[in-house]
């Protein structure tokens, strides 16, 4: 766990690392994506930049490294280590990114190349910059593996990316970033693709980072419970401009604006435990995962019976077991949290049970029906109960469909009702789903991300499903989205009476909208119960370490708890 030496604020060195003063970036838009933005990270110190989609972080930390588009005019001054970088020529822009500034991408398995080995990519970086043998780059390459603390870096250095796991390709990038002793780190979004667990990791690790390298670190974020965690300061900004800094904990504590009490208001937060009898609690666990199968038990939507479920391993290796003797049970109008790190079998859960994925053993029932015993036109009409909820909607709605063409595409794959029945159903959607009936016209990209979830919602509703699975629906979403649609899941879910399968590494998230959850670890249910004795009073190890790992949105208590572990 973090050292409380590495939360000692008095080690920031005062000299900048980056200086940014009245920036503004316009476009051929109403509005300038930044209108005046200006702030200051100095080495070793971390700033968070933290605001709605639009309030100009990105478009802030893209004028840092000179990736402006280029139809955009920009005044005002950034410096990276004193040196003016807005609107510098490309040339003397590619001698500071990497050497003045570099960047920790949101998404490692894209930021690596997956046909070079993690040593090479290493290397290139140190050459492009420095003149460098191939010998003392290799043994660069691993000194900066054993600093973002990779283990045995010697022999890992020879690892394609496919060989390490999400965490140990992110502190790869970090190491990237690392590799010519920048001035700046721009770490945008770095543990958004990561599990609790994982993240947690990497958080600990910038921490120890921070103060072992001379650099500031500008982090751009939606979760604030990460901010809380690591940041020295904070920025606030809507709509292009400031509106309140401050500490990490003045900004948490006593918050000025209210914008920045409206952010820290959505925010989910794990309820905390209470004087409750710990036996007690495990009995009432224990009752609320009774076999659906007792006497007076309503029929389950969904029955998951001892199933098993492997993926082929390829190239003559074994098949990976995703699922291991898992059983689980949603009732009629319940919400089901299943939580667990990545490759616990969340998502094969949600795929078997939708029938996109092979059993290797075991049974699913959907309502009632055994999914393997059933005949293709079945098997289709039992579909016709399950809908998805995705976790990108921009990738899943079709960019040259209007609003309405999409939450109509279901009823006429499913041939339901005319096209004046299907354009009175897509009203009644919007409506449900708190949207104008304007937006029926509109296309995905004039939509907000919140309202691509709004359609992608409508269009999963739009059949009338008994069931939906929802795998990671708010993980994109900004705080202040995020709270909005979750409430609106929980208004049309007491509404309309559907069943939910919720997947989510958002354990607050769960908690918040779940009855009863499921644990996975490794393919195999390790505790279920009721949300909030699961949640928030755990029996298993397992279960207490994810819970540990949660950045909880309170500087003060997240400083202590480190201190009391040291």
């Amino acid at each position: 766990m973090t050292n409380a030496a590495d939360n000692d604020h008095t080690a920031v060195d005062p000299t900048p690392a980056l200086e940014v003063d009245s920036l503004r970036v316009t476009f051929d838009y109403p509005r300038p994506a930044v209108s005046d933005i200006s702030l200051r990270v100095n080495r070793r110190e971390i700033v968070a930049l933290v605001g709605e989609s639009g309030s100009g972080k990105t478009m802030t930390a893209r004028a840092a490294i000179g990736l402006l588009p280029e139809h955009a005019v920009a005044t005002g001054s950034v410096k990276v280590d004193g040196v003016e970088v807005l609107n510098a020529s490309e040339r003397d822009l590619n001698a500071i990114r990497g050497t003045g500034v570099a960047m920790i991408f949101q998404e490692p398995q894209t930021a690596l190349n997956p046909a070079q080995t993690v040593g090479w990519q290493l290397r290139q970086a140190l050459r492009t910059h420095q003149s460098i043998s191939r010998r003392d780059a290799r043994r660069r390459a691993v000194e900066l593996l054993s600093l973002v603390e990779i283990p045995d870096p010697e022999q890992r250095v020879d690892y394609y990316p496919h060989q390490l796991s999400g965490g140990q390709k992110q502190r790869v990038v970090i190491a990237l970033a690392l590799a010519n002793d920048p001035a700046l780190l721009l770490a945008d979004e770095p543990t958004t693709a990561l599990d609790v667990s994982v993240q947690r990791e990497i958080l600990d690790l910038l921490l120890r980072l921070r103060g072992r390298i001379d650099a500031g670190i500008l982090l751009i974020t939606h979760n604030l419970g990460v901010v809380a965690d690591i940041a020295d300061r904070v920025v606030v900004v809507q709509l292009g401009e400031v509106v309140e800094r401050g500490t990490v904990f003045d900004i948490f504590a006593r918050p000025t604006q209210p914008y920045t009490r409206q952010l820290l208001a959505a925010v989910p937060k794990l309820p905390t435990v209470d004087s409750t009898d710990d036996e007690s609690a495990g009995a009432a666990s224990d009752s609320d995962t009774a076999d659906a199968a007792d006497t007076g038990a309503p029929v389950p939507i969904v029955a998951v019976e001892h199933v098993t479920a492997a993926h082929r391993g390829g190239f003559g290796r074994k098949p990976v077991v995703a699922l291991d003797d898992v059983s689980l049970h949603v009732d009629p109008g319940e919400v089901v949290g299943v939580v667990g790190e990545s490759g616990s079998g969340k998502t094969t859960l949600g795929r078997s049970i939708g029938g996109l994925t092979h059993l290797s053993g075991g049974k699913i029932l959907v309502d009632g029906h055994d999914l393997d015993a059933v005949d293709r036109a079945q098997l289709r009409s039992l579909r016709h109960t399950i809908a998805f909820v995705p976790q990108d909607p921009t990738a899943s709605l079709d960019p040259r469909f209007t609003v309405a063409e999409s939450i109509r595409e279901p009823l006429d794959i499913q041939h339901i009702g005319t096209r004046a029945e299907q354009s009175t159903r897509v009203e009644e959607l919007l409506d449900a789903v708190h949207l104008p009936r304007s937006f029926a016209d509109r296309l995905p990209h004039e939509l907000s991300g919140g309202q691509r979830q709004r359609v992608a919602l409508a269009r999963a509703l739009s059949v009338r499903p008994k069931l939906l699975i929802a795998d990671e629906p708010t993980s994109a979403l900004d705080v202040s989205v995020q709270a909005r649609v979750l409430e609106l899941f929980a208004e049309l879910q007491h509404e309309l009476g559907f069943a939910a399968l919720f997947i989510s590494h958002d354990l607050a998230v769960v908690e918040q909208v779940s009855d009863r959850v499921y644990v996975l670890r490794n393919g195999r249910v390790v505790e279920h119960g009721s949300a909030r004795d699961v949640l928030t009073r755990p029996r298993d190890e397992y279960t207490r370490a994810l819970l540990d790992a949660v950045p909880y949105p309170d500087p003060q208590r997240r400083r202590e708890s480190s201190a009391a572990l040291a």
